[in-house]
């Protein structure tokens, strides 16, 4: 929602601001203006990443409307699950965890929280410490080393995926010189004619480079700030998951556990210890 908001509001200036002015907006329609900065800017981007960043950046674009997936509720239900795995652990053992993490999918402890389970990707993560735990793994110093080069190598992968976005946006200025010097080459060649067309192809030169300012700064580049900010909210989620599971380790009780967990989340998305309390005392009997 805000992302259309930022759109409309960054539309609505400059060409309210323009049109208030006396400016006449049939000027700034430069389709070919257009095609030549951002058909330029495209191509350098996939001339400049692998596949992997062309097909991540496609699939994130939904995520700039929808923003991060994380809120008080979904950190609340992954709060308890831990809760409800670790409780299961001390009462049970470790290997007590075997059926759930081989076929998580089947688990009855895992369908208890389905919006967790419906992200394979972060349930499979925690589904491969916690096997580890029912091999027998006991140093939490030398998991939490394993976990970090998980997390990192995640953010980097994210990251080169909003960092795409931004790299072009950095060049869409330069693009916008290249459309209008285009532009100027093409008046050159009508230096001939009267003022007035002189001037009109003068002005839609210079659209040129107005395009590729606020196409840069305007959306292409804050759309990438957008993308890490949703994707550093993963790495956040990943690494509740990491300092619960290790407090665990450690020998902590449960509610012990998820509180270190707990406290790592930003102010506006932490829960209250009180919420959390209530929410695992009411949780279903196993």
């Amino acid at each position: 929602m805000f992302f259309i908001v930022g759109i409309v509001v960054v539309i609505g200036s400059v060409i309210g601001g323009y049109m208030a002015n006396g400016g006449h907006l049939g000027v700034l329609w430069q389709p070919f203006e257009l095609l030549i900065i951002f058909g330029a800017a495209v191509g350098s981007f996939i001339v400049g990443s692998p596949k992997t960043v062309i097909l991540g950046v496609a699939k994130s674009m939904g995520l700039l409307i929808k923003g991060s997936r994380h809120n008080k509720k979904t950190y609340l239900e992954l709060l308890s699950l831990l809760y409800a795995i670790f409780k299961l652990a001390k009462t049970k053992g470790d290997l007590a965890l075997e059926s759930h993490v081989e076929r998580p999918d089947e688990s009855p402890l895992f369908g208890k929280f389905p919006n967790f389970s419906k992200d394979h990707h972060t349930r499979d993560f925690l589904c491969d410490y916690l096997r580890l735990l029912t091999l027998g793994t006991n140093n939490a110093h030398e998991l939490e080393s394993v976990i970090d080069m998980e997390i990192e190598q995640h953010h980097e992968e994210l990251h080169s995926i909003s960092n795409a976005l931004i790299t072009m946006s950095d060049g869409m200025p330069a693009l916008g010189i290249v459309a209008a010097v285009l532009g100027v080459i093409h008046t050159m060649g009508s230096i001939t004619e009267p003022p007035e067309v002189l001037g009109h192809l003068i002005g839609a030169a210079l659209v040129g480079t107005f395009l590729g300012v606020l196409l840069a700064y305007g959306f292409v580049g804050p759309m990438g700030r957008n993308l890490e900010a949703v994707f550093a909210a993963e790495t956040k989620y990943l690494q509740v998951i990491k300092a619960s599971l290790l407090a665990h380790m450690q020998g902590y009780a449960p509610q012990i556990s998820i509180e270190f967990g707990r406290k790592i989340l930003p102010s506006d998305l932490r829960p209250s210890f009180t919420e959390v309390e209530e929410t695992v005392t009411n949780l279903p009997p196993d």
